[in-house]
Formats: C-alpha cells, sequence, structure tokens
C-alpha cells in the first residue's frame, strides 16, 4: 500500500492521497508510518515518516520528582478506555501554538473512532472528582504504542495519565511508545531521536509480539 519509509522526503513526507479505513491506517503504523493532515480538512491524507523518529523506550522511561510527589498525593483517577470520544474530542480542541485550527479533522477522528471499536484504539484518561481533565490516545499493534495526541484541562493531567500508560505497558512487555515528533515534553520522559532504520528494525521486532485487542477498562 505504502512506499519503504526510507523514502520519505526530507520533511517525511512518504505519500499522498487514499482514505484513512482501518485497514490502510493498521498497514501504514506497520510499516512505520502514520497520517497527519496538516492541511487541513478537504485536502488529500498526507502520510508521513520522519528521520529521525522520536521513540520512549519503556526501559528508559524516567519521572520527575515534583511528578512523583504529584502521583502519590493521589490526586488523579486513571481509566482506561472509559471515553475514548471525549479524549479524541478534547484533544482536537487544544490547539498548537501558532495554529487557530486542529490537525484532528472530523474524518481523522471517526476513523480512529472506527479502530477503537476494533480493539486497536485506546485511551487513558485522567479524572479528578469524576471529571476528564487530561488523557491520550493511540493506537497499539504488538509491543508499540503509537502515540497520537493528549490533552490537559489542569496541570500534570496528561503527565499522570503517560505515566500510567508507561507502566501498564512495560508490565505487558512492550517495547517502546512511537511518540512520532520531537517534544521537550516527552525528552523529560526520556524520549529520544533515533535514525529511522532503527526505528524501523526496533518496530519489526516489537510487531512480532501479539497485540492486545480489545478494551483495556
Amino acid at each position: 500500500m505504502f512506499p519503504p519509509a526510507e523514502v520519505a522526503d526530507d520533511q517525511g513526507l512518504v505519500a499522498v492521497g487514499g482514505d484513512l479505513s482501518p485497514e490502510r491506517l493498521l498497514a501504514a503504523y506497520a510499516a512505520g508510518i502514520f497520517p497527519w493532515p496538516v492541511l487541513g480538512e478537504g485536502y488529500p491524507h498526507l502520510w508521513w515518516s520522519p528521520d529521525p523518529r522520536f521513540v520512549l523506550m519503556l526501559d528508559d522511561f524516567r519521572v520527575s520528582r515534583s511528578l512523583q510527589r504529584t502521583m502519590r498525593r493521589g490526586g488523579f483517577e486513571v481509566r482506561y478506555d472509559t471515553a475514548f470520544n471525549e479524549v479524541i474530542a478534547a484533544c482536537a480542541e487544544s490547539r498548537r501554538p501558532g495554529r487557530s485550527d486542529t490537525w484532528i479533522t472530523d474524518e481523522m477522528a471517526a476513523a480512529y473512532r472506527e479502530l477503537h471499536r476494533r480493539g486497536f484504539a485506546h485511551s487513558v484518561e485522567a479524572f479528578t472528582s469524576g471529571e476528564l481533565v487530561g488523557g491520550l490516545y493511540g493506537v497499539a499493534l504488538g509491543g508499540v504504542f503509537f502515540g497520537e495526541s493528549m490533552f490537559s484541562l489542569c496541570p500534570d493531567a496528561s503527565k499522570v495519565a503517560l505515566v500510567a500508560l508507561a507502566e501498564r505497558l512495560r508490565g505487558w512487555g512492550f517495547d517502546f511508545i512511537d511518540c512520532q515528533q520531537e517534544t521537550a515534553h516527552l525528552a523529560r520522559f526520556g524520549a529520544q531521536a533515533v535514525p529511522i532504520r532503527e526505528f524501523l528494525a526496533r518496530l519489526g521486532v516489537a510487531l512480532e509480539l501479539p497485540s492486545r485487542r480489545g478494551s483495556w477498562t
């Protein structure tokens, strides 16, 4: 379905066009490629595989002392796959600096809701006093969690969700979280840039593990 990820251009663009069917999305992730409609609604779909790739190896995951103190205070309740639609809607409402629109188009949201229904896409949710205040979502295949987006309505909410996810994935024997693109936020947790060929080699090994399909509740 896709050209090899290694043939991406200098910006990481691999392919243009196609649809967002579950089969195409899963094929893309398995090939080290992900969709990112930076042009917005109504334009052809763009498929990416940047070099280097930003990944969070679960064995290298680290938590700051301040965040550890926050978690010990117990102000958050973490749940899995109980509010997927709400999480993706909240992520879509979050605006990136310098942009007034969102890259999570209606079509993108619908596609990931279908992946969730089929047991491949998952959400991690942080609640306070029964109110959803932060979380993230992504796709799990084999021993890899492909992170897509996160949001936070109060300090540390999305961080707590990420820590809970990493601990659960590590306990299940997952290898790494694909962060896609470099951010200072994720670097503080131990994420690092790796050459695309190394990423694809690690991906091939991790995909040999069985996928944890179905609800994580």
